[in-house]
């Protein structure tokens, strides 16, 4: 429990909800057994039709983790989840956490050139996989040494969770996204099916988590080097699970869009374990598809989306906007890109909502701060949310400044993680001390109103925002250099109307590639060795690269250049 000083937001807080949440002192596991208990019958999530009733969920997810205990999984084992939004996501997460174990989700754009870090880096011996990535993941640990495998390799179709008969036209996603889900990829050898790890009906040893235990280790890049795992707890998780119903008016009756990642910090506190805790029904789209997102919110009467921007600016740019019912929304929420103002004040005109604003990031579980739905400013952070004290201070002499002035936003919480996995180094340069509090550095740069509110400006961190997808350039330049046509690259954000920005590569060819390698090849090489969302879209060939006089490239200059350019 935080006992923080008077912020100027306290003035302007909702009557409606308690300055601070007095949480549970479980595991998130008893979340699921509670919403088991009271609503069995209830329909947790919707997959294109299909219903998975919360008795249900509990008992696959009990059975997940039989199996995983039977087969060498103990207390604070990391078990991998590399698939897109489905049920079996959802199943995995609860059979990982009532096995005692903790989640590593991964983002399935990633390439075998990519994911082998996942699987080294946080010690995984198990990971539960959609049958379509089951390649990926055996290829990338193939290329590992024989004591950093993973041991066992479970692989679910996304037809195991799809209707039996035909999908309803309502429901039916594009032609090319049904193949895809209904597909049944031949499986790596030794790989285990999910329908029989689930139908082995092994029974797991009584639960032992406790509110300490490490829950969840989400993977965020940096200014240097590979992704680092952000060690979560489940009492830090549980903070914004039990927040986020508070402040958005969830509930039982909540009826929610699951459309954002689930291995994405937001997609995974909302769409996999904030429903759960609620008792609501989740609508699971499994890829964004503006016209069946539509047909689904009026279907199902969905009353909560959380969203990215960019969503709403391409569900705004259809031919079909005027036969949209979105009536049934009444909380419109979400963060990871700013949403222009001219979009915001369509949503309210044409449809009566007002898109509520947040801000977090990995290391923070989702958010720290949100617009309150009655009194939400548009391209605004918000206000910090239940028992947050966040600040702004300069980011050379850690004072903190007045209202008005940028500085670094600064952030102490009950959701902010216990440090970076193995990296104690970089775990103690996030940190500040303040007040005798430690408080985490966002390198975001920002100001605060007199009411309290955020707003960003600018970051210090080097980082790319491309549709709310971070990309972190070193992470990209340290793949482009296995390019056989790449000397030197120097990875920048460049301005795009539609993402915000996108990822340029500045690309210095080895002496035998000039003259042969386009910059398309850069680009297709680009897209078979990283996740799409981290492949330059943009390739400019230069000489040389600017460096200082310490030999280091000077990618300021060059984003400054380009930023000249944009203008």
């Amino acid at each position: 429990m935080i006992n923080s000083v008077s912020r100027p937001h306290h003035a302007h807080w909702p009557r409606r909800l308690p300055r601070e949440l007095v949480l549970p002192q479980t595991s998130l596991w008893f979340n699921l057994e509670v919403a088991a208990t009271r609503y069995a019958d209830r329909a947790a999530y919707l997959f294109l039709g299909q219903a998975l009733h919360y008795a249900q969920l509990r008992t696959q997810a009990e059975a997940v983790a039989g199996w995983l205990q039977a087969h060498g999984v103990a207390r604070g084992d990391r078990v991998i989840v590399f698939m897109q939004n489905c049920p079996q996501y959802v199943v995995a997460v609860h059979g990982v956490l009532r096995a005692d174990a903790v989640v590593v989700p991964v983002n399935p754009m990633n390439k075998a050139d990519e994911f082998g870090h996942y699987i080294a880096d946080s010690g995984a011996r198990v990971a539960i996989v959609s049958a379509d990535l089951a390649d990926t993941v055996a290829r990338a640990d193939a290329a590992l040494p024989a004591g950093q495998r993973l041991r066992h390799l479970v692989a679910t179709r996304y037809a195991d969770a799809l209707p039996s008969g035909d999908i309803d036209p309502a429901e039916r996603p594009a032609p090319a996204v049904l193949q895809w889900l209904q597909a049944d990829p031949p499986l790596p050898t030794g790989a285990h099916r999910w329908v029989d790890v689930v139908a082995a009906g092994d029974r797991p040893a009584p639960h032992a988590s406790g509110p300490d235990d490490m829950a969840l280790l989400p993977y965020t890049s940096g200014t240097t080097g590979l992704p680092k795992g952000c060690v979560h707890t489940h009492r830090t998780l549980m903070h914004n699970v039990v927040g986020g119903g508070q402040w958005g008016y969830g509930g039982p009756e909540s009826v929610s869009l699951g459309v954002v990642p689930m291995f994405h910090i937001t997609g995974f506190v909302y769409g996999v374990l904030g429903s759960v805790a609620s008792g609501g029904t989740t609508v699971i789209l499994p890829r964004w598809d503006r016209e069946l997102a539509a047909r689904l919110i009026a279907r199902h009467r969905v009353s909560h989306w959380t969203c990215i921007p960019t969503m709403i600016i391409d569900m705004l740019g259809s031919p079909e906007v005027a036969q949209f019912d979105l009536s049934s929304l009444r909380y419109l929420s979400g963060g990871g890109a700013a949403m222009p103002q001219a979009v915001a004040e369509r949503l309210q005109r044409d449809f009566g909502l007002t898109f509520a604003e947040g801000y977090g990031l990995t290391e923070t579980a989702a958010p720290t701060h949100a617009n309150p739905p009655e009194r939400a400013k548009l391209q605004c952070l918000g206000m910090p949310i239940f028992g947050t004290d966040s600040r702004i201070v300069d980011p050379e002499t850690l004072a903190e400044l007045p209202p008005g002035q940028v500085g670094e936003i600064v952030t102490h919480g009950p959701m902010v993680f216990k440090g970076y996995w193995g990296h104690p180094e970089a775990t103690r340069a996030a940190f500040i001390d303040i007040d005798s509090k430690p408080f985490f550095r966002t390198g975001d740069l920002g100001t605060m109103d007199d009411e309290g509110y955020f707003f960003i400006t600018d970051r210090l961190k080097r980082m790319i925002n491309a549709s709310g997808y971070k990309v972190w350039p070193s992470e990209v330049e340290l793949l482009l250099f296995k390019c056989p046509a790449v000397q030197e690259a120097c990875v920048i954000a460049s301005r795009d109307a539609y993402r915000g920005e996108t990822v340029k590569a500045v690309v210095v060819l080895r002496a035998e590639a000039r003259g042969h390698a386009s910059e398309q090849h850069i680009i297709d090489w680009a897209r078979e060795h990283m996740a799409a969302y981290k492949v330059p879209r943009i390739v400019q060939f230069v000489d040389a690269l600017p460096k200082s006089g310490a030999g280091k490239v000077m990618w300021r200059l060059l984003q400054e250049q380009e930023a000249a350019r944009g203008r």
